[in-house]
Order: structure tokens, then sequence, then C-alpha cells
């Protein structure tokens, strides 16, 4: 429990959700480090979270929601991360993405057809879930369950709603069971990342369904993020007939300006750490075990690591681009993340000669923890 009585921001305000980008750069200007009920500590400065980042010994990831191997930290998270990056490599990307590409096409070619096109149900969500799906060996009718639990998580956990969330857990669990029973009673590629997960040994023991549930956490819930970013950047190019035309013109730009893009406008709010110890951040005394906010938009927005900071520029040195954090935590699925929203778009784009916002209908944005849109009304040529 919090022994900070004061608020000095509310992070539920109308006023902020409204435009969270807008207010988290206010805060960033006006306080920094800034204490609020609902998301405790929250670090507004690039350089700030950059510190946080470098410091795992000092900013713990361990969560009460044990995810493997996010929710560790030190040797353990070594260990286990050491593990699971190989079914990010190279190689396994270049074998899914010819799939992934079919996937993206077909989404592409439904989007334009539609009558209404929405960014965000008919595309966004079709390709980050079914490629999550076809990446795992998971039925791919599985897609659909994957996106209702996405909807109602993000629902739990804005309206803080306990029951709910605990409803939203059991069927998380219950949906990773099915699936891997499904990939038990088929006769599948035994190289699948399911039945890989499944061989796992860990000290003599194959993981067990629960093991794998902890293990796919971040993976199912990081493609909301991902369905999120894909959003971002049509909403974008969508706006921006010219940077749009630039990307047609140019279609091996495509994986920079995705970068940069979700610089100016990321698609996940925060993450959080707690200090092992007590520390000062700015002239703000946290102790020890308090919660910190890593406000990734606000950071990756601040003047003083990139100039000119909220204007998109494909030739920016990407370095500081906290989109997919950094330091020993740095996101495990980047890989995927980038293939799938690199595609996603390089087919938006070739199967249209047009995309712009619909004048009489408007895009709706999402609230914490998301900043990515709930409905992207298109018009397609």
């Amino acid at each position: 429990m919090s022994t900070h009585e004061q608020s000095d921001w509310d992070s539920r305000e109308p006023s902020v959700l409204a435009d969270q980008r807008r207010a988290y750069d206010d805060m960033r200007d006006r306080c920094p480090v800034a204490h609020s009920e609902a998301l405790g500590w929250s670090l507004f400065r690039h350089a700030d979270v950059q510190a946080v980042l470098s410091g795992p010994e000092t900013y713990s990831n361990t969560s009460k929601h044990h995810a493997i191997p996010n929710a560790m930290d030190g040797p353990e998270h070594t260990r286990y991360r050491g593990l699971l990056e190989p079914y990010f490599a190279e190689e396994r990307m270049e074998a899914v993405e010819p799939q992934c590409r079919e996937i993206a096409a077909e989404a592409a070619l439904t989007l334009r057809d539609e009558n209404a096109p929405d960014a965000i149900a008919s595309f966004a969500e079709i390709v980050a879930l079914k490629t999550m799906c076809m990446f795992l060996g998971w039925p791919p009718e599985t897609w659909e369950r994957v996106r209702t639990w996405l909807h109602g998580n993000q629902k739990a956990s804005f309206d803080r709603d306990r029951e709910a969330g605990a409803a939203m857990a059991d069927e998380y669990v219950a949906m990773v069971k099915d699936a891997n029973d499904a990939n038990r009673r088929a006769n599948v590629d035994p190289d699948n990342v399911t039945s890989r997960l499944m061989a796992t040994e860990v000290d003599g023991a194959h993981w067990t369904d629960e093991d794998i549930a902890d293990t796919l956490r971040n993976w199912i819930a990081g493609h909301g993020t991902v369905v999120a970013a894909i959003g971002i950047v049509a909403f974008h190019l969508a706006e921006d007939q010219r940077l749009q035309q630039e990307l047609r013109d140019q279609p091996g730009l495509v994986a920079a300006a995705i970068e940069e893009i979700l610089r100016v406008d990321g698609p996940l709010v925060a993450n959080r750490r707690t200090p092992t110890r007590d520390v000062t951040i700015g002239d703000r005394r946290i102790p020890a075990g308090e919660r910190i906010s890593l406000m990734w938009i606000a950071a990756n927005r601040d003047e003083h690591a990139f100039t000119d900071a909220t204007s998109i520029r494909l030739d920016r040195d990407q370095e500081a681009n906290l989109a997919f954090g950094a330091g020993i935590h740095i996101c495990l699925g980047a890989p995927l993340a980038r293939l799938e929203m690199r595609i996603a778009i390089e087919e938006l784009l070739a199967h249209t000669t047009r995309i712009s916002l619909e004048d009489t209908d408007t895009p709706v944005r999402d609230t914490y923890p998301s900043n990515g849109l709930t409905k992207l009304p298109l018009r397609i040529s």
C-alpha cells in the first residue's frame, strides 16, 4: 500500500483518456515523476524510463501473474528466455512469412470489398490473431475465441473488475488447454510451436499445460498490442496521403515507417516495475515495493531524446525507440510482431490504390491500457 497520500494526477480523468498522447506529453513537461492511485509512480521522461530498464537488479519485473520469462528476474529469467528465444529466430520467421502473407492478403481483399470497411475488426484483428494461431499450431478457428478474450480482458483491466478479471484468467487457461488438447488429438507437425512447448523439459520434467499457459501469457496478450499497432499505422497512412504514397512508391520503407509511426503514436501505454529498495527518481523518493509505471508513449515523444519528437521522419535513427522496450526484458516476440506488421501494411497497400479516412464515420480511439483504435472506418479505392 502506498504511503503517498495525494495524487499528482488522475490517469482515468476523461480528458486524459480522450487524448492520451497529449495528456502524457503535458505530464512529462509538468510533473515528469507523478503519483496516481491507478498507476502508482508514472515516469514520463525517456531518460528516467531508460534508467529503470537498465537497472533490472533494482527494478523488478516480477508479477502476481506468473508469465515465463517476462515476470522473472535474474538468472531464472536468463535461463527461461534462452529456452524461448529460438522460437523467434530469423529462420523461423522466414518459414512462417509465406503463410502470414497469405493471411494478410486475404484480409486485405476482404477489407477492400466491404461496403463499410473497418480496418480494426476486418483487417488488423484478423491478420494478427490468425497469424498467431498459425504460428502456435492452434486450430485456425481459435482466433475468434482469442479476439473475444482480448476484448474481455482489456475491459476487465480498465474497469478494475476483479470478478471479471478472474473469469478472464480462467478462460485464458481453458483456451490454452483446449488448444493443447487439440494438438494432442491431431496428427500434427511435431515441430510446431505448441508441440515443441509440450516437449520442453526443465529439470527433467515436461512442461504442463499450466507452464505453457504461463509461457504464452505475454505472447497472446501481446497480440492485442500487434492489433493496435497495425491499426495505428493504417490510421496514419489514411490520414497522411503524402506518406502513404511514399510507401507505395518505395515499399522498402514500410518497416522503417512502422517503427517511426509507433514511436510517435505507440500502441501500449505502460508497463510496470517494482523497486527492490528505496529509490530517488528526479526529486521524488519512491519506497521499495511500490508500483512504477513506465509511460512508453511519453518517453518516445520526449524532445530530449528525439529532435522534433512528434513528427514522423523516416530517416530517424531508431536506436532510442522504446516501442518494444529495452534491456533484458525487451520484447521477446518482437521479430514476429515486426513481421506481422510489415506484411499487413505491405499487403494493404498492394491490394489498394488509395486508403483514406471515411468522411461519414469517425475513428474511435481505445483507452488505457491500449492506445490503439477500436474502430477505423476507411474509404478504399
